[in-house]
């Protein structure tokens, strides 16, 4: 059984027992319990039913494992040609690690 769950404007394929790494939550505490209510998708052994626009019913019980994960480092450079103008910024993004516990729809 899975689900196609969004999460902070992203969309996810949640499986239980999978880790994910989502956009930051800032609320979440390490060890927490968060639940994210807004299904688009059930497939359940092959039967599969599609929310207008989310599943009623439906909704994936998260752990927190580590609220605060920096991605890998993204190098943003810029430069004019012929003007000596040159400029490098950097960039991590934050993110939270959760992984699923269980998965609940009444389908």
């Amino acid at each position: 059984m899975y689900v196609i769950v969004e999460i902070n404007g992203q969309q996810f394929k949640a499986e239980q027992g999978k880790r994910l790494f989502v956009q930051h939550i800032a609320e979440a505490k390490s060890g927490a319990v968060v639940e994210f209510e807004k299904v688009l998708l059930v497939d359940n052994e092959g039967a599969v039913t599609v929310g207008l626009p989310v599943v009623e019913g439906a909704k994936v019980v998260c752990e927190v494992l580590s609220p605060l994960v920096k991605g890998e480092k993204v190098l943003v450079f810029h430069k004019k040609r012929r003007k000596g103008h040159r400029k490098l910024n950097g960039h991590r993004q934050q993110f939270t690690e959760v992984k699923i516990k269980e998965i609940i729809a009444n389908v």
